[in-house]
Order: C-alpha cells, then structure tokens, then sequence
C-alpha cells in the first residue's frame, strides 16, 4: 500500500481485524517502499489450488472492470513466486499500525 495510507486502507485495516481475522484469515500488509525490488505481477490475483489463476482488473479511476483466469504453469508460478516474496516481507495485520 502507499504511505501516507488512505482513509480507505484505515477503514479496511478496522474491518478486517473485526471481521478476517476473527473468521481465520490471515493479514499482511506491506507498504510499496517495501516492495521495491520485487516482480509483481501487474494486477490484483487469486490463485486456486495450485493450478488457475484469476487476475482482477479495475479501471484507471478504480472501478472494477473485468476478470481474466489463466491456467498457464508459467503464469501459475510467477503469481506463486510473488505472493510467497511478499508474504515473507509484509507485516502481520496485529502489527501493523496504519498510517
């Protein structure tokens, strides 16, 4: 997330510790400073059981647009890879103090 955080990124913080977390999800977050030297992929993405990936595109105002799914084990990797380098690197959502 950038820093300053949004108001947005506060509210969704209060939320998820009410709510995710409470319900079993694990949080982290981590800040675009952070995140620097990383290969990310360019849009927001899930990945199902090892084997399908849905990346999520929104529009340049932030509106949702459109799905695309991929089953490619190259792309299945790379998204696999990404989320494992940030996940070591963000902070657990009890940690983390937005600001």
């Amino acid at each position: 997330m950038s820093e300053p955080v949004t108001d947005y990124i506060r509210f969704e913080h209060a939320v998820s510790g009410l709510h995710n977390v409470p319900a079993g999800e694990q949080i982290r977050w981590l800040s675009r400073r952070c995140a620097s030297d990383l290969a990310l992929p360019g849009n927001d993405f899930w990945v199902f059981d090892n084997r399908l990936v849905r990346f999520h595109h929104f529009s340049g105002d932030g509106q949702p647009l459109d799905d695309e799914f991929s089953e490619d084990p190259w792309v299945i990797s790379l998204c696999l890879g990404a989320f494992e380098a940030v996940w070591s690197r963000a902070v657990d959502q009890a940690e983390f103090e937005p600001r």
